[in-house]
């Protein structure tokens, strides 16, 4: 099984013993680090509570083991944060800035709270700010690039630690405490060295082997390199390694040096496969990322990675999937050996490959969950063993666990500007696969930045029915999250797009989602215009359920406006054009809403007889919620009619019904949306289809 997109056998990954092991020297720095934490601080010497976490900063080069170290330091003070340690990376695979907003919605996550989708940065920061309070938590910020990345997300509360890993100091942040990070002491350098080589190998020749940590000038990851390097040579002398690294006289740092001496000891395919995961989006890789990159089978990609963890080229990442991560420090080096012995066309064509295996992973991985659908399931066992998912819980388990570098394969194809085809179908599959594993609230946060993705491509190739697409999804979780008014925003833009596309069903969409928008603003007059433009659009097409949906929406409207008269003729239409269709169910809600004018309008008789016919088709169409609800308004009704014995019948009817309804949840579940349900469901594909 370890060829399928998801090994069923979770296989656990073991990295190389440095990976491993116990953490080595930095006893100093772990010293002043600790001391830190417990000294005064400016405000407490100037007799002041202080306003927010005390931030701890470990500065150095990457490389240098400073992400190491503060990981060590919050393994080691971890109990005194009882609310626990949270991480989060500040900075991308090339260096470029991870937006703060991803960052604290990505930890509000963590914290298993909610983020609103289009929130904006100072709301989640605010958020993020309101969750810490009161908390002791340990927060771990790896790879900041600027004191402005870490100061919007500090902590008010001084019970709160952060831990800053940097390249350089933190200017402009109040009482950091900086630690600088060097190179490895020389016996735990040697030690380091041990673990790969054996202690045999550095005993018998001790002085080599102090020359090897001076050439790797004690850095560790060079060092890990090096132990790699011998590991793999058991008869190699360290000696030997020793005097190659000493005798290269270019400007490269030792890191440099001997990351090069280890790509050119690597055979011709697998030294290609270590060039092409530049490429790799967040740095994250899985046996596919390096089959497609290469042009190679998954089995034998897999091997290869097994091998360069050996080596210390990737990191193994803990994980029920085989996956990994390039080392932060070996990007740049990466990305210049790719660049300097590959074309552009090669490389763009690595990418391209990796898109389309992308895609069509995340089909593989939607289209599992409709296996009930004989096509689909004839179209399942047509596809290469490789691709396919075991169970619909395995393919969920993948798309989770692969989230971050999707995302970021989305990005980064969207940025390239010359893959958009590919862009296009990648985000259409990634929205499909989340929606129907995690469903549309759960990945709204998701969902709101791939449409903004589409978005920019639409906008960038003016793709005029594609930026309607966008915008009527922007508008949707914009509408669902509050932000009435931005909503109505983007669905007046998709309404201008989709008249440019001469898109009359998105024209139509577009002109019910204004009229949801100004009645969700209180303006009433204007939701029922709106709301008939669309029904115009909708009957010109003979979409008649559509338009039966539509009368109702503008009978709301004219009740909200106390427009009873205009209200019952909608929602006669409305009943009329579902008995038309057949649909029983929806008759059913029609009429009880129906019913509930007739009452308002001071109708009580007819809304009697409406309410019994509407129990009537209720009952057709096993709808035991709607029949209860309808029982309660007869009840109100007969009560306000003076026939108070017959509304005690029917609330006992209701109060029975609920009851069995409450033993067999299954039951009447389809009842559970109102008879506007659905109004602003309909999905334009934004993006090609994958059959």
């Amino acid at each position: 099984m370890t060829d399928q997109a998801v090994d069923t056998g979770g296989v656990q990954l073991s990295g190389p013993p440095a990976a491993e092991g116990q953490f080595l020297g930095r006893t100093r720095e772990l010293k002043e680090l600790r001391a830190d934490i417990e000294r005064a601080g400016l405000d407490t010497i100037a007799g002041r509570k202080a306003p927010r976490a005390r931030v701890l900063l470990v500065a150095g080069r990457p490389g240098s083991g400073r992400s190491a170290l503060a990981g060590e330091l919050a393994r080691q003070v971890a109990d005194r944060y009882p609310d626990g340690v949270l991480r989060a990376r500040l900075g991308e695979p090339d260096g470029t800035p991870v937006p703060v907003e991803r960052a604290a919605r990505d930890l509000l996550i963590v914290l298993g709270l909610p983020t609103p989708p289009g929130a904006a940065e100072d709301d989640l920061t605010a958020d993020l700010r309101e969750a810490l309070a009161g908390r002791r938590v340990l927060l771990l910020l790896d790879d900041a690039s600027s004191a402005e990345q870490v100061d919007m997300l500090l902590p008010d509360s001084p019970e709160c630690l952060v831990v800053a890993v940097s390249q350089g100091p933190l200017t402009g942040i109040a009482d950091v405490r900086p630690c600088t990070v060097g190179g490895l002491d020389t016996k735990s350098a040697l030690d380091l060295l041990t673990r790969y080589t054996g202690s045999v190998r550095i005993t018998v020749d001790p002085r080599a082997a102090e020359d090897l940590v001076e050439a790797c000038q004690a850095q560790p990851a060079a060092l890990v390199l090096a132990g790699g390097w011998l590991a793999a040579r058991p008869q190699a002398a360290v000696a030997d390694l020793a005097k190659r690294l000493h005798a290269e006289s270019d400007e490269q740092t030792p890191l440099g040096r001997v990351f090069r001496l280890v790509h050119e000891s690597l055979p011709g395919p697998a030294a290609r496969i270590l060039r092409l995961l530049s490429l790799a989006p967040a740095g994250l890789v899985d046996p596919h990322t390096a089959s497609a990159l290469a042009g190679c089978s998954v089995g034998a990609a897999h091997t290869t990675l097994d091998d360069f963890v050996a080596l210390g080229l990737l990191r193994a990442v803990a994980s029920p999937l085989p996956q990994y991560e390039v080392l932060g420090c070996l990007q740049p080096l990466l990305r210049a050996l790719a660049e300097a012995q590959h074309r552009p066309g090669e490389l763009q064509l690595a990418r391209a490959r990796m898109l389309e295996r992308t895609v069509r992973l995340l089909h593989s991985c939607r289209a599992i969950t409709e296996t009930d659908n004989p096509e689909v399931r004839a179209k399942l066992q047509g596809l290469p063993r490789t691709l396919r998912f075991p169970t619909p819980r395995a393919a969920a388990d993948w798309l989770r666990i692969r989230r971050p570098a999707l995302l970021a394969a989305a990005r980064l194809a969207v940025a390239d500007g010359e893959l958009d085809t590919l862009a296009r179908r990648l985000m259409s599959q990634l929205v499909r696969a989340m929606v129907a594993h995690f469903g549309t609230q759960a990945a709204a946060a998701d969902l709101y930045g791939i449409h903004g993705l589409v978005l920019d491509v639409a906008e960038r190739r003016n793709l005029p029915r594609e930026r309607a697409a966008a915008l009527l999804n922007l508008g949707d979780l914009d509408a669902r999250t509050g932000r009435t008014a931005e909503a109505l925003v983007r669905y007046r833009a998709a309404l201008d797009a989709a008249r440019e596309a001469n898109d009359p069903y998105a024209t139509g969409r577009a002109m019910e989602s204004v009229g949801g928008a100004h009645q969700e603003l209180g303006d009433h007059d204007r939701a029922a215009d709106w709301f008939g433009r669309a029904l115009a659009e909708r009957l010109a097409r003979d979409e008649r359920a559509d338009a039966a949906r539509l009368y109702g929406r503008i009978a709301t409207a004219h009740t909200y406006a106390g427009r009873y008269g205009e209200a019952l003729r909608g929602w006669r239409a409305a009943v009329v054009g579902y008995r038309k269709e057949g649909d029983v169910a929806a008759q059913a809600r029609a009429l009880s809403e129906l019913a509930r004018v007739q009452e308002y309008a001071g109708r009580p008789e007819d809304s009697l007889r409406t309410c019994q016919e509407a129990v009537e088709w209720a009952r057709r169409a096993e709808n035991v919620r709607l029949q209860a609800a309808l029982q309660l308004r007869l009840a109100d009704t007969l009560d306000h009619l003076g026939d108070s014995a017959a509304a005690r019948l029917h609330r006992s009817t209701a109060e029975r019904m609920l009851g069995e309804e409450a033993q067999d949840p299954q039951e009447g579940r389809a009842s559970e949306s109102d008879p506007e349900h659905g109004a602003n469901a309909y999905e334009i594909r934004s993006t090609p289809d994958e059959d």
